[in-house]
């Protein structure tokens, strides 16, 4: 068993596809027109192109309880999911000169460090570096 596909929940598909393709740096793998004028798009690493792919889900349009979910992670400043990255500092200062707000700055913690930002469309994602 293998994971190939991590769905993440976004309000605006656009705006998401947009938001991590330009400033993350993500791939389209697929994008393909469903009922509802929603789609199917899923993005991939740059650096790992036969890695998981990541679904931009529509969910808290249409399903409350996904929406409650998202709500509440953002409130309580809960990341919904990470990223790896080679660099956190390198990483952090390239997003920010790409106006992404970080809500955490570079921070140790054990072996690692890692930084969180918001996603606009309704999730914090954290960036993670193993020390």
């Amino acid at each position: 068993m293998k994971v190939t596909l991590i769905s993440i929940p976004v309000r605006d598909q656009e705006k998401a596809l947009q938001f991590y393709t330009e400033k993350l740096g993500f791939l389209i793998k697929k994008d393909a027109p469903l009922e509802g004028g929603n789609r199917w798009i899923t993005l991939v690493s740059r650096e790992w192109q036969d890695g998981p792919e990541l679904l931009l889900e529509p969910a808290p349009n249409h399903f409350e309880p996904s929406k409650v979910f998202q709500d509440a992670l953002m409130e309580a400043g809960i990341p919904y999911t990470q990223f790896d990255v080679d660099n956190v500092d390198a990483e952090y200062e390239r997003l920010c000169k790409l106006d992404v707000v970080f809500s955490v700055k570079p921070t140790e913690m054990g072996t690692v460090k890692f930084a969180v930002f918001n996603d606009t469309c309704g999730n914090n994602i954290q960036i993670v570096e193993t020390l």
